[in-house]
């Protein structure tokens, strides 16, 4: 019997906020298996959502930036499990089909639809607004993420006789865009306001002083609905034989890095939380090694007995998950548009970044010149404080790095490009200046240990 998924899909989380803030993600990784360091393969809404859908590149599926439409011809988890006689159903946030009502064929082949594309402009905390298959406008009751879980828990009982395949797109803990804020349940931004701020925040300022209690107020809720969706599964005898996948689109780094939340090459932007439990995770423990979220495709497909397709570019993970040592690429590859046109590579030590100086960062998907503009020791500086980009103590690690970047464009899309190093600047402090330098290294962290002192 092949196995029920669901992909618990949150917008704009950054990976630090789980164990302290999520105790019911936090077990299900501790029972499930957890990816320490995920990334997603474009910092910016529907680039990433096309990626996750599809398992391909955003520069590969056209959806280079926000605005772009998912191609009718491009064939999603939807297409995959439908196929193969699941039952497929979307609810909530799509932001692949352009605008409002999404019309059935830009709906990426989903049969069951509760979902609006923006789902930030129909709808606020307490107003929830999706629309149906019919495309009638249906209004959901209480707050926003509960009135998605109960929606998503209607689904499974609807099709607890038959396998089926859930997506449940959350805005939060997206901000309100009209407003600029990050709207709680009532009661849950005092709760955190002030508690915890990460490391970076406090060193770099931005907006999490304002943001940062509504923000954790919101993904506290999110965990809350997890473990009701969970005990749904178990109360139908569902649960050990579900998949159930936890992951974001991308993080948010508050206005520190650029004049938004994300589209950065900052792990703030970049880097997810992901977790999953059921058959073929449970008792896995940790996927130490970086992964992508573009790689979540494959890996449900051949979890639940599925052929992935060649034409997915992301690879499965599961051989990970049995086996730590099992072949895998040492970087994980990412683009960025919107900001900037960029393209960035990230192992488990090293953060390596380049940007196309004359690219139109709205209108051009990608360019044949970039220029080095940053690299970052993860293992002495884990929040990406200082920019090691052009200091010659690290001209060799940045070529090595940069080798592997032109690789790994070319296998994304088909162009090898040049990149130029950085314009050479003075030696950095002298407790970044080993001679030595290598390029591994790194310890993942698990979610459980990620708890600020004074939470529970």
């Amino acid at each position: 019997m092949r196995p029920n998924v669901i992909v618990f899909f949150t917008d704009q989380q950054r990976w630090d906020t789980v164990g302290p803030f999520t105790p019911n993600l936090d077990r299900m990784a501790r029972h499930g298996t957890q990816a320490t360091v995920a990334l997603t393969p474009q910092p910016v809404c529907a680039p990433a959502r096309a990626a996750l859908q599809t398992g391909r590149y955003p520069t590969t599926t056209g959806v280079h930036r926000n605005g772009r439409v998912l191609p009718p011809e491009e064939r999603t988890l939807a297409h995959h499990f439908g196929a193969a006689g699941y039952a497929t159903g979307y609810i909530g946030k799509w932001h692949l089909g352009g605008g409002e009502p999404v019309p059935a064929d830009r709906r990426g082949g989903y049969q069951s639809w509760l979902a609006a594309n923006a789902l930030e402009h129909t709808s606020d905390a307490y107003r929830t607004i999706v629309y149906d298959e019919a495309n009638d406008p249906v209004l959901l009751p209480g707050y926003r993420s509960d009135a998605l879980v109960d929606a998503a828990i209607r689904y499974v009982a609807d099709h607890h006789e038959e396998p089926f395949f859930l997506f449940v797109s959350f805005l939060e803990p997206h901000h309100q865009n009209e407003v600029d804020n990050y709207p709680a349940p009532d009661g849950y931004e005092e709760r955190y306001q002030g508690r915890w701020t990460p490391p970076d925040l406090a060193a770099l300022g931005g907006t999490a002083h304002q943001h940062l209690g509504g923000y954790l107020g919101q993904v506290k809720r999110l965990d809350e609905g997890l473990g009701r969706l969970l005990d749904a599964l178990r109360s139908m005898d569902l649960l050990d034989d579900t998949i159930v996948a936890y992951t974001s689109d991308h993080g948010n780094h508050f206005k520190t890095r650029n004049g938004e939340y994300k589209r950065s090459c900052h792990d703030a932007s970049l880097r997810v939380p992901l977790a999953l439990r059921g058959p073929g995770f449970d008792g896995g423990g940790a996927v130490s090694r970086p992964v992508s979220t573009i790689d979540l495709p494959a890996t449900l497909l051949e979890a639940a007995g599925l052929p992935v397709p060649e034409s997915m570019q992301g690879r499965s993970f599961l051989p990970l998950v049995r086996n730590p040592r099992a072949a895998w690429p040492e970087e994980v590859f990412f683009q960025v548009s919107e900001s900037e046109v960029g393209r960035g590579i990230r192992t488990s030590r090293w953060k390596y970044y380049a940007v196309a100086e004359g690219a139109h960062p709205w209108d051009d998907p990608a360019s044949d010149r970039y220029r080095e503009q940053a690299l970052y020791d993860l293992d002495n500086d884990p929040h990406e404080l200082v920019n090691l980009a052009g200091f010659p103590s690290h001209a060799g690690v940045a070529a090595e790095l940069r080798q592997r970047l032109v690789r790994r464009i070319a296998e994304a899309e088909g162009a090898e490009p040049v990149i130029e190093p950085a314009v050479e600047r003075p030696a950095p402090p002298q407790a970044m200046t080993d001679p030595e330098v290598r390029l591994s290294g790194s310890k993942p962290v698990r979610f459980g240990h990620q708890r600020p002192p004074g939470t529970r």
